[in-house]
């Protein structure tokens, strides 16, 4: 899967989640979840936990904490699908 299918992917995700459309419409790797799309962290998490369910991964702590952007998420979902 290369990094534009993981995006799409992403964005098929997290769109339940996103309060500011304009920002969802020009989402780009610099895309903040929280500060730019809105998303509250109650819902960050439900985002991570679609994520693992999706690619059938298991994404730990320290990598939830990191993962508040979309540069971030796909570094960490790469990561964690080359780890199977």
């Amino acid at each position: 899967m290369n990094r534009e299918e993981v995006i799409e992917q992403l964005k098929i995700i997290i769109k339940p989640y996103v309060t500011n459309e304009e920002a969802f419409s020009n989402l780009t790797e610099e895309t903040d979840f929280i500060s730019d799309l809105k998303i509250n962290s109650a819902n960050l998490i439900d985002v991570i936990l679609d994520i693992e369910a999706f690619y059938n991964i298991e994404i730990d702590n320290i990598s939830m904490e990191r993962m508040i952007d979309v540069k971030s998420a796909l570094a960490i979902i790469e990561t964690k699908l080359a780890e199977k």
